[in-house]
C-alpha cells in the first residue's frame, strides 16, 4: 500500500521544512538537501527528527539516480 496522495501533498521535513521524495518501494521519505531519510511504517511516515537516517553519498546517488528513472519528485513545489 502506498501513502495517500493528499497526505504526500503536505508532508514536510520537520528539520528544514522542505519537500520530500517518497520511494514507495522502499517505505521511506527522503530529503536530499540534508541526506535524511523517514520510514514509512505500516503506512504511517516516522517523522521524527530523531528517526530519521543519515544516508551516505553513495545511498544519495542511487536515491537520486532512482528518483530520476522513476519520475519521482518532491511531495511539494519549495
Amino acid at each position: 500500500m502506498t501513502l495517500d496522495v493528499r497526505l504526500l501533498e503536505i508532508l514536510a521535513c520537520p528539520v528544514d521544512k522542505g519537500p520530500l521524495w517518497y520511494f514507495a518501494d522502499e517505505d521511506i521519505l527522503y530529503n536530499p538537501r540534508l541526506k535524511r531519510l523517514y520510514r514509512v511504517v505500516d503506512d504511517i511516515p516516522v517523522m521524527l527528527p530523531d528517526e530519521a537516517e543519515e544516508v551516505d553519498d553513495a545511498t544519495h546517488e542511487r536515491l537520486m539516480a532512482t528518483a530520476e528513472t522513476e519520475g519521482i519528485g518532491p511531495t511539494f513545489d519549495a
